[in-house]
């Protein structure tokens, strides 16, 4: 059984909505209840469904996963899922969302990190709260993110207008101590060839990184039973909390991707700078220790590349 794809090409979805007799937008709240049936919420039992359109005409899904034994604050919000499903797979722009319930603050937060966050045309497909008469919402009528979020606080305040955004390219230019060798087809040459991979894929991911509050970038690469390496960037928010771990990140890669359960999880590598203010490696190990125990997990520390000269 193959499994569901949270990724639908643009002819995909075009000939979707034509097949239904919708337009690829109105598609995109019929695809919401598919979506809910995705989530992972073991604690609330909760189902969140998101599901967004980006630029390049590509259809996205999200969804919420909760982790057993953990504070409530590891979770992944649907919309956290969504935006970094667009990242992995290279959508720099998000247009419109459709969504199961109304973002809660968190994250109508964390969609502020996207470059025009306030124009991010939004639709909630669930009864309006208070709506005792159980009417829902015109399936056609999407209203501005600004309109949930009118005072808004994010970027605009904390960074330079020049700097890279969520879902914008970034090159933050780290690389692993001189004297590390890498292969691409061996490994290292201190190493196997699979932590050698995961080491690059997850310094890669740190590269990618979004974290100019902090300045403290991190990336995490995941290895499953069948050879799959999957990876996650560190997504920080202008308001803190929000920010999304470099775990959450690959496990929504993991997911996304098609990888099944946590226990097909064999091997995860941490990548993060060194002498940084904070520090991923406690809560990567905690949210390691409580979803795949048996997954080998190593940190590897990076630094600023230099000019030789």
């Amino acid at each position: 059984m193959d499994p569901p794809s949270f990724v639908i090409e643009a002819s995909e979805a075009e000939s979707m909505a034509a097949n239904s007799g919708l337009t690829v937008l109105q598609l995109l709240p019929s695809l919401v209840k598919p979506a809910q049936t995705l989530a992972r919420p073991p604690i609330s039992k909760f189902h969140v469904g998101a599901v967004g359109y980006g630029s390049s005409g590509r259809i996205f899904l999200g969804v919420n996963l909760e982790f057993p034994g953990l504070p409530l604050h590891h979770s992944v919000h649907a919309e956290q899922f969504l935006v970094t499903n667009l990242s992995i797979n290279g959508e720099t722009r998000l247009e419109y969302i459709a969504v199961s319930s109304a973002p809660c603050g968190h994250c109508r937060q964390f969609l502020q990190e996207i470059r025009g966050a306030p124009d991010i045309k939004i639709l909630i497909t669930s009864a309006e709260p208070g709506d005792d008469d159980g009417n829902r919402p015109d399936f056609d009528k999407f209203n501005p993110l600004l309109s949930l979020l009118p005072q808004r606080f994010g970027p605009d305040d904390l960074l330079d207008k020049d700097m890279p955004l969520f879902l914008e390219p970034h090159r933050n230019g780290f690389s692993f101590p001189s004297g590390t060798h890498h292969s691409l087809s061996n490994g290292s040459c201190d190493e196997n060839g699979e932590v050698g991979l995961l080491k690059l894929a997850a310094l890669e991911a740190t590269n990618n990184s979004h974290a100019p509050y902090s300045g403290c970038p991190s990336g995490v690469a995941i290895l499953d039973s069948s050879g799959r390496i999957y990876k996650g960037s560190y997504t920080e928010s202008a308001a803190y909390n929000p920010s999304l771990g470099p775990v959450q990140a690959a496990l929504i890669a993991y997911i996304a991707g098609g990888g099944g359960g946590y226990d097909k999880i064999v091997a995860v590598v941490l990548v993060e700078k060194e002498d940084a203010s904070i520090r991923q490696e406690q809560t990567a190990r905690l949210l390691l220790q409580s979803i795949s125990p048996k997954s080998e997990f190593r940190v590897f520390q990076c630094s600023k590349k230099t000019c030789p000269c």
